[in-house]
């Protein structure tokens, strides 16, 4: 018999799993945004980074699935596909992903007050994604605010994010 989680643990990743494919969806409207744009790398990036929040998402519903919890998915909401610019496309990125970490929060303070030791140390490992996923936006928006409207800068910084490719982590059972 499978350890079971609690039912409002099992609710709220249940929840995130719809987040997590929302993530993904919403990166693959900024990758279009971008790619229209005619800035194919800084199109990749969120290609890529879409990839990971699948991957995110399917390691959430193997979790339940390992903890005898039954997954049950719903819609996803229709993301925003009208942008203005490659910084506000990170901006918002930013955002989204502080939004992220705040939800990834709550399932741990949720796994901590149920006692929940296989949760916590399930959780852990996006908590410490997380943190790499602000620093990660963060860091483009300042190189973007940093370079303003020059050009060759943001052809350079096009031409780095092209380079980016998705490698499953190691240490992650999906």
């Amino acid at each position: 018999m499978k350890m079971k989680i609690s039912e409002q643990l099992a609710a709220e990743i249940n929840d995130q799993i719809n987040k997590e494919f929302y993530s993904e969806y919403y990166y693959l409207s900024m990758a279009a945004y971008l790619e229209s744009e005619n800035l194919p790398g800084f199109g990749n990036f969120f290609v890529v980074q879409a990839q990971e929040e699948h991957f995110h998402a399917m390691k959430f519903y193997q979790y339940l699935n390992d903890r005898g919890a039954k997954v049950k998915l719903e819609a996803i909401a229709k993301p925003k596909s009208d942008f203005k610019s490659a910084l506000e496309v990170f901006e918002l990125a930013l955002e989204h992903e502080m939004y992220v970490s705040s939800r990834i929060n709550n399932l741990m303070d949720i796994a901590l007050a149920d006692n929940d030791h296989a949760s916590k140390g399930f959780l852990q490992w996006y908590v410490d994604e997380q943190v790499e996923e602000e620093a990660n936006m963060e860091d483009y928006v300042n190189r973007l605010n940093r370079m303003g409207d020059h050009s060759y800068g943001i052809l350079m910084l096009d031409k780095e994010l092209a380079a980016r490719v998705f490698t499953p982590p190691v240490a992650a059972k999906q």
